[in-house]
């Protein structure tokens, strides 16, 4: 199978650098251009984006827009993966996360460890060089190469009867977003599915150890502060097969309780990679910003932390008062087409 690259606009020797060692064992075909997309269904794609001083790249989005043009089931099928550079230090992460889930909700998938990023000087890769006897430039172009190894290579199969875990911190009595669950839930036949509660003062945020200490707790299936995140949640996100996270939109942000969550998991990944877990979530919004919690999941847990990141990864909605999400127009039929989804992308 070839590798379609999407590389539009003026491009950087940093850049080219970076695709020519990515790719040059497989075969490709390039696109550069909005006006000549070839069908990008059932492929595989490798986004190569290059930023300019302010972080922006037009004629990366102009092609992202004929893609929506050609409807929600334009990338249908097909995995990805992203290389950027940057001329400075900042905006890899925020226009990577932004491209995965626009790229997203047009029905493309995103393998675990999605992104390589390269910032002025290959200045981010400077902790890998504690790892690796290698240039900054060499252990850029190591990265890379990786990213389209395990891209071409990924090929998941279904898991029947999955094992789900669904995490919140919220109240049943007036959230929306469980409500919407509730309405998911009952659609999702056969699988095996486990809720946990991160109730208030259950789960500490990180302390920051250093390395050498959180790879000492996680060989004993630990983190520094014990309690229910290492009784009960790490070992259940360690059997499950997919991970829900219900968020209600917090300021445009996770929960802080979900969100501590999220930075203990690092004693756990530590221990076992996540590429074989898949990440679903049920966000609602008071008024609007579901995209902003969506992408922070993604930076969190797909871009770092390397959970599969399947089509159509989220459910969202916008309710603001208690219970009223249940009057959403088709709502029920909604729930039904994510739960379908849900049971069609819980792979491995």
């Amino acid at each position: 199978m070839s590798l379609n690259i999407i590389i539009p606009g003026k491009i950087s020797k940093s850049l080219s650098q970076m695709v020519k060692a990515a790719t040059n064992h497989v075969p490709t075909v390039i696109i550069k251009h909005p006006n000549s997309l070839p069908d990008l269904t059932n492929k595989k794609i490798l986004f190569a984006v290059q930023l300019d001083p302010l972080g922006f790249n037009p004629s990366f989005f102009q092609i992202l827009s004929a893609l929506y043009a050609k409807g929600h089931d334009a990338l249908s099928g097909s995995s990805a993966g992203i290389i950027v550079h940057s001329p400075n230090d900042l905006y890899t992460k925020s226009i990577s996360k932004n491209i995965i889930f626009l790229a997203n909700q047009l029905g493309c998938r995103f393998i675990g460890h999605p992104m390589v990023e390269a910032t002025k000087n290959f200045n981010n890769f400077r902790a890998w060089q504690k790892i690796y006897d290698l240039s900054l430039e060499e252990i850029c172009y190591d990265r890379c190469k990786n990213l389209v190894d395990r891209l071409m290579k990924d090929d998941p199969m279904l898991i029947t009867n999955p094992k789900i875990l669904a995490l919140h911190s919220s109240s049943y009595k007036t959230s929306n977003t469980l409500m919407l669950w509730e309405m998911i839930k009952k659609h999702l036949n056969h699988c095996h599915i486990k809720e946990l509660h991160v109730e208030n003062g259950t789960v500490k945020d990180c302390i920051g150890c250093s390395f050498k200490t959180c790879v000492h707790y996680s060989k004993q299936s630990s983190c520094f502060y014990g309690g229910f995140m290492v009784e009960e949640i790490l070992p259940a996100i360690e059997a499950s097969d997919a991970i829900f996270w219900l968020c209600p939109n917090y300021n445009d942000a996770v929960s802080a309780n979900l969100m501590a969550v999220i930075n203990r998991l690092t004693s756990l990944y530590r221990k076992t990679p996540f590429y074989d877990k898949t990440l679903f979530s049920v966000i609602v919004s008071g008024s609007s910003g579901s995209d902003s919690v969506a992408k922070q999941l993604i930076d969190a847990l797909n871009m770092n932390k390397g959970f599969r990141l399947p089509p159509y990864f989220a459910q969202m909605a916008t309710a603001n008062d208690p219970k009223t999400v249940k009057y959403i127009s088709h709502i029920e039929e909604h729930a039904k087409s994510f739960a379908k989804n849900i049971i069609m992308e819980i792979k491995a």
